[in-house]
């Protein structure tokens, strides 16, 4: 993904927005899904795979909203 930084996200127009909204729901749903996986999994490699997956998921999801 792009640097989030670098990303001038106030000149954006509906159907940017309505994508963009569009991403943050399925990285919020990514993330669920994944901790959810995370939490029936038995391997710890695999567990902690899935752990870390979901973090860096809700870490854009969260970084995106706060741009917009």
């Amino acid at each position: 993904m792009a640097n989030l930084n670098q990303i001038n996200l106030s000149n954006i127009n509906q159907m940017e927005l309505q994508n963009l909204r569009h991403i943050i729901d399925s990285h919020k749903t990514m993330a669920a899904k994944l901790n959810d996986y995370a939490a029936r999994c038995q391997d710890s490699q695999i567990k902690q795979m899935f752990q870390q997956a979901a973090q860096s998921a809700q870490t854009t999801a969260q970084q995106l909203t706060n741009k917009l």
